[in-house]
């Protein structure tokens, strides 16, 4: 086997040290590792700081999100949205956040992809138009307003550049080169491009290259952008490899997350229990 494949969600977790900036993807696709977060979890790690690509409000990204924040992993987060969508607030962010435990730095939707796109491009900055007078530039030193260089009376924001030390996501094959299959999903292409680490659970490995196909090598992230890959089959629960979510299983998450004790008591049984039944 390829030396990018490593045993399971742990041995990726491994790789991640404490205070790394992680992406994570916004999860209206099955592109959100949750068998690593556990993972990450076990690994007792802190300090992250996480940028979401360009939200976490979706119920599977944003469940996530809240485990992490919620199991005392993140001190940061920048974002243009974290909630658990059509199941409710994610409760560990909103009591982070009232609680003052997390920073949270705003940004839009544009504003992430745009720095997101630099970093991807070795650029240092990129302009973005939309921003000025709002209070999320107000509120943000690093995003100034300059004049545009080719045009007069024409300010522009520019946004710094994105670099994440490691992007984690997940996918639905990957072939025994290492070649990973998106599909049509910009995103994941995206956060590999602009990560300095780039690690990934997958449904399953199949023989052969994706780019022996012309069906398949226009939706795949090359193997030298990939550094590590665990086969994880539903490393993305609750939402399966077609997109279905499993909204009760949600919900369930959100009235257990809302007071520490269901908090832990979820903790144990789908992190820790899972750990132990490996």
């Amino acid at each position: 086997m390829n030396q990018l494949f490593v045993s399971d969600a742990d041995a990726l977790a491994a790789r991640i040290p404490n205070g790394a900036s992680v992406s994570v993807n916004k999860g209206d696709e099955a592109d959100v590792p949750m068998a690593l977060g556990y993972a990450m979890i076990r690994r007792g790690l802190k300090g992250l700081h996480v940028v979401t690509l360009p939200t976490a409000a979706y119920p599977v990204s944003g469940m996530l999100l809240d485990l992490l924040i919620g199991a005392g992993c993140v001190d940061s987060v920048e974002t243009s949205g974290i909630s658990l969508h059509e199941a409710g607030p994610a409760p560990q962010f909103s009591q982070a956040v009232k609680a003052g435990t997390l920073k949270v730095i705003d940004a839009t939707c544009p504003a992430v992809y745009a720095g997101l796109q630099a970093g991807a491009k070795g650029q240092p900055f990129a302009p973005l138009r939309g921003l000025i007078g709002s209070d999320i530039q107000r509120h943000r030193a690093d995003y100034p307003i300059i004049n545009n260089p080719l045009a007069e009376n024409d300010p522009i924001v520019v946004v710094p550049a994105i670099n994440c030390d490691v992007a984690i996501f997940h996918a639905s094959k990957a072939d025994e080169e290492g070649n990973i299959w998106v599909g049509r999903d910009r995103d994941r292409l995206l956060a590999a491009h602009a990560a300095n680490l780039v690690l990934v659970t997958v449904e399953s490995v199949v023989p052969g290259s994706f780019f022996d196909d012309a069906h398949t090598a226009a939706g795949v992230i090359p193997s030298f952008q990939i550094d590590a890959i665990a086969c994880v089959p539903s490393g993305c629960w609750p939402m399966d490899i077609s997109g279905h979510i499993d909204l009760d299983a949600v919900r369930a998450y959100q009235q257990a997350a809302r007071t520490s004790e269901g908090f832990a008591r979820y903790l144990q049984q789908h992190v820790w229990q899972q750990q132990e039944a490996a």
